[in-house]
């Protein structure tokens, strides 16, 4: 009875980590991967160029495992550990858009992330 008790008890604990991402937060990592897919922007991961629809739906799987691990809760955090490198390889993952030279996407996330930040306070009643 008291390994099902302990067994019970660290499931618990475990599970309180595993969060999804507050949902202000969650709204901005929204933001940013809406702006990205509809910016057409490619999105380069292992050497591979992607329409920003298909980064969208990469970015979201590494959400869900950085919520998943309770490793999240802020945009910034998001960029970081998920939307930044290659989990697999290492390497930067860059965001190329027309007419420019591409830049690393953590670059690129963080000014769109002031810009929704910046509409989101313009917007706002004071």
């Amino acid at each position: 009875m008291r390994a099902v008790v302990l067994a019970l008890s660290l499931l618990v604990a475990g599970a309180a980590h595993a969060a999804p991402l507050p949902l202000a937060a969650r709204a901005e990592v929204d933001a940013l991967l809406t702006r990205l897919q509809a910016s057409g922007c490619e999105f380069n991961r292992n050497g591979s160029w992607y329409a920003g629809a298909d980064a969208r739906a990469h970015l979201l799987k590494k959400l869900d495992y950085l919520e998943g691990k309770g490793m999240v809760d802020t945009a910034e955090q998001f960029i970081a550990r998920g939307a930044s490198s290659s989990s697999m390889s290492g390497k930067p993952y860059l965001v190329r858009c027309a007419g420019k030279a591409p830049v690393e996407s953590a670059q690129w996330l963080t000014t769109e992330l002031q810009q929704v930040r910046a509409a989101k306070a313009a917007s706002s009643p004071h």
